[in-house]
C-alpha cells in the first residue's frame, strides 16, 4: 500500500455510496477521522435523517458537502408529471442550500414511455433548465448536468456524452448550469479530452469509479473500486485540471461487494487506491 499523508488527501470526498452501509453520523464520523474532507450526500437518506440535522452533522465534523444527488428526470412531455418534476428539482435545490453546497447533480431522465425522440427529450430538458437555473442561482446552487453511459440513455438519462452534456449548460451561463465529469460514464470515449479541455469552468464535479466487466445484472451497480478495471484515473486527472479546476474529487462507487465490507477497511481501501491510482500512477 501507498504511504497516505493528509495532503494526499485533501481534494478527496467519499460519496456516501460508496460505503453505503454507513449512517449519516458514521460517514461523518469516519470520514473525520479518516482526514477525508469531504462528502457526497443523497436526497433520500439525508431526507429520513432531516435535511437541517444532516447540515448541522457534516459542519460539526467539519466535513465539507462537495455534491447532492440527485435532481433531474427532466422528460416529461408535460402535465402533471412534468409540473411534478419541476418541483421536485426546486425541492431538491432548497436541500442543496440548506447543506452548504454549491452543486446539484441532474441525472436527466431517459425516455417517455412510448417515445424514441432522443432530441425531443432533450429540448424538454433545456426548457427546465431555463425554469430552474434562475431558482438555483437565487439560492447559491448551481445546475450540474451529469451524462451517463450510453447504456441507461433509455430510462435514466438521454444525454450520453459530455458534448451532449455541454450542448445543454452552454445555453446558460456557466456559474448557473455545469456539467460532471464521471470517470465511470465517459471513459470509453474518444473525444473526451477534447470535451473536458471544452468543459472548463463548467466542471462542477469531478466523479470517479472503475469500469470492471462483466456486468452484474441490471448493471446499475456494476462501478468498481479504483484500479480494478479499465479507467485510467491519472489521465482522468490531468486532463480536468488542465481546465484549471481545483475542486473536490469525489469517490461514488456502487458495489454490494464494497458494501458488504467493514466501511472503514473500504474508506483505507478507497484512500490507498485513491493516491496510487489518481495522484500517482
Amino acid at each position: 500500500m501507498s504511504a497516505v499523508t493528509p495532503s494526499d488527501l485533501s481534494r478527496l470526498s467519499l460519496n456516501q455510496e460508496t460505503i453505503k452501509q454507513w449512517s449519516l453520523p458514521e460517514l461523518a464520523e469516519g470520514c473525520a477521522k479518516a482526514g477525508v474532507p469531504g462528502v457526497g450526500l443523497w436526497r433520500a437518506p439525508v431526507q429520513e435523517y432531516g435535511v437541517e440535522r444532516a447540515a448541522r452533522l457534516m459542519r460539526d465534523a467539519g466535513l465539507a458537502v462537495t455534491s447532492l444527488c440527485r435532481g433531474g428526470f427532466l422528460t416529461a412531455v408535460g402535465g402533471a408529471d412534468r409540473a411534478a418534476a419541476l418541483a421536485d428539482n426546486r425541492r431538491a435545490i432548497d436541500e442543496a442550500a440548506t447543506l452548504g453546497t454549491a452543486t446539484l447533480v441532474l441525472v436527466a431522465g431517459g425516455l417517455p414511455v412510448g417515445s424514441r425522440d432522443l432530441h425531443a427529450a432533450r429540448e424538454r430538458i433545456a426548457d427546465a433548465l431555463a425554469e430552474l437555473a434562475p431558482y438555483a442561482a437565487e439560492r447559491g446552487v448551481r445546475l450540474a448536468i451529469e451524462p451517463l453511459h450510453p447504456m441507461f440513455a433509455s430510462d435514466r438519462c438521454v444525454v450520453s456524452t459530455l458534448d451532449q452534456a455541454l450542448d445543454l449548460a452552454e445555453r446558460f451561463p456557466s456559474d448557473r448550469v455545469g456539467v460532471v465529469v464521471d470517470t465511470y460514464h465517459l471513459w470509453w470515449d474518444d473525444r473526451i479530452a477534447d470535451g473536458i479541455a471544452r468543459a472548463g469552468d463548467r466542471i462542477a464535479a469531478f466523479q470517479l469509479a472503475d469500469w470492471i466487466t462483466p456486468l452484474p445484472a441490471g448493471v446499475l451497480l456494476g462501478r468498481g473500486q479504483l484500479g480494478d478495471g479499465a479507467v485510467d484515473f491519472r489521465r482522468f486527472r490531468e486532463l480536468v485540471d488542465a481546465t484549471g479546476y481545483a475542486g473536490p474529487i469525489e469517490v461514488e462507487i456502487f458495489n454490494e461487494t464494497l458494501w458488504s465490507r467493514d466501511g472503514a477497511e473500504v474508506l483505507a481501501e478507497v484512500a490507498d487506491r485513491y493516491v496510487t491510482h489518481v495522484l500517482r500512477s
